[in-house]
Formats: structure tokens, sequence, C-alpha cells
């Protein structure tokens, strides 16, 4: 019997700082065909949250108004009808005790929350929940950027840009796990360090150096055969520069604008370049079941035998959500961050790649 009443975190729709966040308590939902209701034990934060409480990415229709994207946690209840989704014959069916991770549309903020079962993956062998919890927005996100829209295949060379942020230290190790050469950028020195201990092969501090021109250098004037891009409008013009012909240009976040000045089509024709963007949050279930069963296949092994490891910052006391929507907007941070909802938990070395 779950409780009557959960506790969540509140902000205005319409917008604000992270001082606004507060903690309220309302029903624990109730899950519906397809849905398993998890007791939640660990939250990842993610920028689209951030952008959420400011008022700037409002949630999709139907999805629940509170922040969070991904939680850790064991099933308390299972909706009606819940089946292994048609098609990918990967899912597996979960019970009630089991420990799992899920990409929630929203709701994982709180202590309990549903998620779509083709959405819910198990705990990788060996990893606890904080560490699962980092895992389901970034993979979800990685996988089906880098390797289905953006075709990545073993042999190419890419550059991640943002090489020590969750998606981009998810992607470095991937790419690197399936045979790619990785370039990736980031934002100093010891960024550069630690994305080159994650698999990249060079690391470029674009604070100091121009990462075109560095691009260029490292690959004989060849190019990259991907860019996986963080900055949108602010990086177009240098992205189709990095680019090899056949290149692709793959858009996950436009946290440098969204409308750009200007788009060399005559670079992108003689290239035959592609330039292309995805959002994940829209998708429908079923999209997103796929790449559950790919990720449960291709990617869960890797985690399990140490192969891939989520890349951990910070790891905050429910209570310290504002603190760790503060942390999220510095910058400051390399890797991800997450809230725990049993307590205060310190890092240990094992933390850290």
């Amino acid at each position: 019997m779950t409780p009557p009443t959960m506790r969540y975190v509140a902000h205005d729709p319409n917008g604000g700082g992270p001082e606004q966040l507060r903690f309220e308590t309302g029903p624990v939902p109730a899950p519906k065909a397809g849905e398993l209701l998890i007791q939640v034990e660990a939250a990842g934060v993610n920028r689209p949250d951030v952008m959420q409480r400011a008022g700037k990415y409002p949630p999709p229709p139907g999805a629940s108004p509170v922040l969070g994207l991904e939680v850790a946690g064991t099933v308390a209840a299972i909706g009606p009808a819940v089946e292994t989704p048609a098609g990918t014959g990967e899912t597996p069916r979960f019970a009630v005790g089991d420990r799992v991770c899920a990409l929630v549309n929203g709701g994982g903020y709180a202590t309990w929350c549903v998620a779509p079962v083709g959405q819910c993956l198990p705990w990788p062998a060996g990893l606890d929940a904080v560490h699962s919890a980092a895992l389901p927005e970034t993979c979800f996100t990685v996988w089906s950027n880098l390797f289905r829209t953006g075709r990545l295949a073993a042999g190419e060379t890419i550059l991640v840009h943002g090489g020590t942020s969750g998606i981009g230290s998810i992607a470095i190790q991937l790419g690197r796990a399936f045979g790619a050469r990785v370039l990736a950028t980031c934002g100093s020195a010891d960024k550069a360090a630690l994305a080159r201990s994650l698999g990249a092969e060079a690391a470029i501090d674009y604070r100091s150096e121009d990462f075109v021109a560095r691009t260029l250098a490292l690959t004989d004037r060849r190019g990259v055969d991907l860019v996986l891009d963080i900055m949108g409008a602010a990086y177009l013009e240098r992205n189709l520069a990095c680019l090899a012909d056949l290149g692709r240009l793959v858009l996950v976040s436009l946290q440098g604008g969204a409308i750009a000045d200007r788009l060399d089509l005559g670079r992108v024709m003689t290239g035959r370049l592609t330039v292309t963007g995805t959002t994940l949050r829209p998708r429908d279930a079923a999209f997103k079941a796929e790449i559950a069963a790919a990720l449960l296949r291709n990617v869960w092994p890797l985690i399990e035998t140490g192969a891939v490891k989520p890349l951990l910052y910070r790891i905050l006391p429910f209570t310290q959500v504002a603190e760790a929507h503060r942390l999220m907007e510095s910058g400051a941070h390399a890797g991800k961050i997450v809230l725990s909802m049993t307590g205060d938990r310190p890092m240990s070395g094992a933390d850290r790649v």
C-alpha cells in the first residue's frame, strides 16, 4: 500500500530563479496502463530542468508539470496491462520490488513518480541509485543522436562539444567503445585533462584555443565525420568548418542561441553536409522504448563491465535542490549532478572515472 501523499518540488510555471523552488505535498500518482509507479531514491538534474524552472521550456501536453526527467528507485506498483512494447523485444518486464531507472516525461523531483514501462531499465549490475539515476537522460540522448541520427560508424572521427558535461562524458566513452576517434572541446585545462581520461584522443580548451584550427590540424585538414553540438547558433559556422565531406552536424542543445546570423549553404552543398537536430522529450513512448531496448542490448553490458561509467560531480540531498540548480547554471560542474532522496551521501573515489 503506497502512502496517500508524496513530497515534490514545486515552481512558478511563469518562471523564476532557483530561490523560488519549494517543497509541497500532493497525492501519489496512480500508474496508468503501461506505467510503473517508482518509489524514487535519486533523481538526475539536467539543463532542461533549469530551463523549465526559468519558464523557457514548458512540458509537452500530458506530461507532469513537476521538474525532473530521470529517476532511480524501486517499483512500488504496476499499472494495468503493462506489456513489453511491441517491436522491441528487449525491454524486460518488471515486478514490484525491482530496482529500475527511468527516463520520465516529468515528475522526477518527487518521492514517487510514474514512468512508461518502455522507458524503464534495470539498474546496471554494481551500480547504486545515484549512479543509476545519472544514466537515463544522458544515455537516451547520446544513443539516439550519436548512433541513430548521427549514424556514427567505427573508424570515423567525431568532435564532442562540452566533453565533461553529462552528455559529453558519455558520448566520449561510447564513441571510443564503438571504435570512433574522439576529439572534444572543454572550458578549462582541468576539464580537458578529464576529457582525455574519459577517452578523448585530444581535448581542446575553447577558451584559449581556436577549436576549428585545432580540429583541422588533428585531422590533417580533412575534418571530422560528425560533430555533436550543444551550442547551436553560436557555433554553427565553426562547426561546418570542422566537418569533412559528407560530415554530419547533430544539434542536441541550443545553449548558444537558436537563430544563426549566417548559414553558408555553399559549404553545405559542396561538402554534401547534413545539419540536423533532435529533441527527446516530445518523442512518443514507442520511440523511447526502442532506444531503451538498444541501450539494454548495447550499452548496459559496457556499464556493467566498467568500460563506460557515469561521471558524477555532486550528490546533493533532495532538500538542496535549489543549490543543485545554481550549480548547474554556473557551468562549473564536470559530470552529473544528482539529488538523493534518502539523504546526504559523501562522494567517494568510485564516483569519478
